[in-house]
């Protein structure tokens, strides 16, 4: 997805919540700095098209589109491998420019609310849409085995400040946490097509860590 369409899909959103150009445009030059830094390996403009292109399939079954666009555009958009308050800082980006819309109130807090849950991939709040983002998101686990491996070495490079003896017991770490979860997919749809495939990737890295 060329910079062009992103840049559009966000103009779009804003539309109906600000008439100010400026802040708009201003803020997807910060999204787009962000997301296009250097060490950025996966997390980059890549992974948003990725997550903007599922959401735009899956359109149909969620409540409030605007809520899951907002929280795709700003949920990585602090991204520091050696702190561990990314998703909280995220999160306070992503309000700290929506109150200064007119973005309803109670989606702001499920916007944050989003963002937040992206620390564990934990839906606390019975919410499909937020079902539906957690998936957004780790759908690559569940990605053909090429693109899997492609995945774990965008990973690795992302943390390269780290030796492997450092690297490999936390990634390990995050590995089990998905395999202990009842389902690493939430909505139905997700378990179908990308269960199975994810367990059998987390399965092969762990085996080669």
């Amino acid at each position: 997805m060329p910079i062009p369409v992103i840049h559009d899909i966000w103009t779009r959103l804003n539309h109906p919540y600000t008439a100010d150009a400026t802040l708009v445009q201003q803020t997807f030059a910060d999204i787009q700095t962000a997301y296009q830094a250097p060490e950025r390996h996966y997390h980059n403009l890549q992974h948003i098209t990725q997550l903007l292109t599922l959401q735009h399939s899956h359109a149909g079954q969620l409540t409030a589109s605007d809520v899951v666009q907002y929280a795709i555009f700003f949920h990585d958009i602090v991204y520091d491998v050696q702190r561990r308050d990314n998703e909280e800082r995220s999160a306070v980006a992503a309000v700290e420019y929506l109150r200064q819309t007119n973005f309803p109130p109670e989606k702001i807090t499920a916007v944050d609310t989003f963002i937040r849950a992206t620390q564990t991939h934990i839906n606390t709040q019975n919410d499909r849409d937020l079902d539906y983002f957690l998936d957004f998101d780790l759908q690559i686990l569940g990605a053909a085995p090429d693109n899997y491996q492609a995945y774990t070495q965008q990973i690795r490079r992302e943390y390269s400040i780290y030796p492997d003896t450092l690297y490999h017991p936390g990634r390990k770490k995050v590995l089990q946490h998905f395999l202990e979860m009842p389902a690493i997919y939430r909505t139905p749809d997700f378990q179908q097509q990308y269960e199975t495939q994810a367990r059998q990737n987390i399965q092969a890295e762990l085996h080669n860590l």
